[in-house]
């Protein structure tokens, strides 16, 4: 067993954070103490130690929704856990994704953001204004050709020592690969699901 501090409150309990594993998205807040951890160890579905009802409890246990476990860790000072979980359906008893009423959606970051404007762009932008949109009026051949474009502009770059132009045009192309993918229905995900499926 871990060095987990159970003793370190007078009730005996540590704050569990329980997290997505395959979204990273935080899914709730519970209380463990030593038995609902062994639990979790032994049957391998994440069970609490509810303050409520005074007792041990599973998530899921009258729902269905259970929380898979994946893995834990303990925090710097051993007196918190991080429970990576694989989820069956909704975690909140309010029926949402998370306890903050969250979409538990993966996520890349930045490069989302970037994915949300340039759909945005093709619904909403002036094709005379907007580049990106002007890119979609002209058509697949203009968009696949542009890929093409930035990326032979970044082998020869990747054969110089120029920094700066290797990175500008490593952005160049993923920046207009994210707008093929849009034209062809394709996002991201749709990317990473296939490089999982080769990992």
């Amino acid at each position: 067993m871990m060095n987990i501090d159970f003793n370190k409150n007078s009730d005996g309990l540590v704050p569990a954070i329980i997290q997505d594993f395959i979204t990273r998205q935080v899914l709730m807040l519970g209380y463990m103490n030593k038995e609902a951890y062994e639990k979790t160890i032994e049957t391998g579905k994440v069970t609490f130690f509810s303050r409520t009802k005074s007792r041990l409890w599973t998530k899921g246990e009258e729902s269905g929704n259970f929380l898979n476990l994946v893995s834990i860790k303990n925090d710097c000072d051993n007196d918190t856990l991080l429970i990576k979980v694989n989820p069956e359906g909704p975690t909140c008893h309010k029926g949402t994704d998370t306890c903050w009423d969250e979409s538990n959606e993966q996520t890349f970051g930045f490069l989302s953001e970037l994915e949300n404007v340039i759909k945005s762009r093709r619904v909403n932008a002036d094709a005379e204004k907007s580049y990106v949109a002007s890119l979609f009026k002209k058509g697949i051949n203009k968009i696949a050709q542009k890929v093409g474009e930035e990326a032979v502009e970044i082998v020869i770059e990747a054969k110089d020592d120029n920094e700066a132009l290797f990175l500008n045009e490593g952005a160049d192309l993923l920046f207009h690969y994210l707008i093929l993918l849009q034209a062809k229905g394709y996002t991201l995900k749709d990317i990473v699901k296939v490089l999982e499926g080769r990992h």
